[in-house]
């Protein structure tokens, strides 16, 4: 046989191999017509060749954004390299369906997807091939395990009881915000306080009610400050809460709005109605404050002259005035 040609068989073999490869393969010219669609593109998309080739990309596939496809394909026709968008860039290029039984909780099929040159006998490149390969199992999977991670970390600093933050991730958190108030010189706030006799709830009531007083408490908390506000529980019945970008003036509203709003809460536990108040210490962070640890000493110094005075009251640290 002669070198120089192409056997029939060879070119049989050839084309069989690309139609049965487990990738889609798309070949386009330099207007973005469709000159090759494999037996992977026509069974998920349901489009046989018949109705896709010599047709533009874009008008037969709306999902694909023109402008963005363009200049990655220009790129390759001008510099004859190869380029690469992953699924994490852009979860897909075609929407196909997802009909995988294992991935299902994926709508859509994600796709990694190359960009290859193809040179004519010439030697300049006249056609762009695409190859696009299925990747949900491993997209699936790797926001499967983000999102376990995620969960994790949440519960790595979530205080169980109250679903508010631990005492761990307050501290860290106090710390971040006591940098970021030093940055940029905007004020910061950090309110402690603890449910009054709260050892009495436990005795007259038992340590379930005691629980749930927390939990209520926790809710009162968190309906009582804005999202942008970081409210832990620092350990028993005490609590505390940065206020963000809040001054001691408009700190003392926070505190006055919290201190009615848990005076008015009312839990019905095994029959019996319970009702507690709290205590509140204020300490805007000012200069005299050099660490975090400060900061929070100034707060419970507030709180303990607030409990000194007659408890279910507020006290603003005085040398934040």
């Amino acid at each position: 046989m002669d070198s120089g040609k192409i056997d029939i068989r060879e070119m049989h073999w050839f084309i069989h191999m690309l139609q049965a490869l487990d990738a889609g393969l798309v070949v386009l010219d330099r207007d973005y017509r469709i000159q090759v669609w494999n037996s992977f593109m026509e069974n998920h998309s349901g489009r046989h060749p018949g109705q896709i080739l010599g047709k533009e990309i874009f008008s037969l596939f709306p999902e694909i954004e023109a402008g963005w496809f363009r200049r990655k394909a220009e790129a390759v026709f001008q510099l004859g390299s190869r380029a690469f968008v992953t699924w994490e860039q852009r979860p897909y290029l075609f929407r196909f369906r997802n009909y995988r039984p294992i991935t299902g909780r994926a709508e859509f099929m994600y796709q990694n997807i190359t960009f290859v040159p193809l040179l004519s006998l010439a030697g300049d490149v006249s056609h762009l091939g695409l190859l696009i390969y299925d990747v949900t199992d491993t997209a699936v999977h790797k926001q499967a395990l983000e999102q376990a991670n995620r969960r994790l970390a949440q519960l790595n600093r979530t205080d169980h009881l109250t679903g508010l933050y631990n005492r761990a991730y307050l501290e860290e958190m106090l710390a971040r915000e006591y940098s970021r108030s030093r940055r940029t010189f905007q004020s910061c706030t950090l309110m402690m306080f603890d449910i009054d006799h709260f050892k009495k709830i436990n005795d007259s009531h038992g340590h379930p009610a005691g629980d749930a007083v927390l939990q209520a408490t926790a809710r009162v908390l968190k309906e009582s400050i804005r999202d942008t506000d970081i409210a832990a529980r620092y350990g028993g019945e005490e609590f505390c809460v940065i206020l963000i970008d809040t001054n001691a003036k408009e700190a003392q509203l926070v505190a006055e709005r919290l201190r009615r709003n848990m005076e008015a809460e009312t839990l019905h536990y095994d029959g019996k109605e319970i009702r507690w108040t709290i205590s509140s210490g204020i300490a805007e962070l000012v200069e005299l404050m050099e660490t975090p640890a400060q900061w929070l000493e100034c707060a419970d110094k507030a709180l303990y002259e607030a409990k000194e005075r007659g408890r279910n009251q507020w006290r603003l640290y005085k040398e934040a005035v």
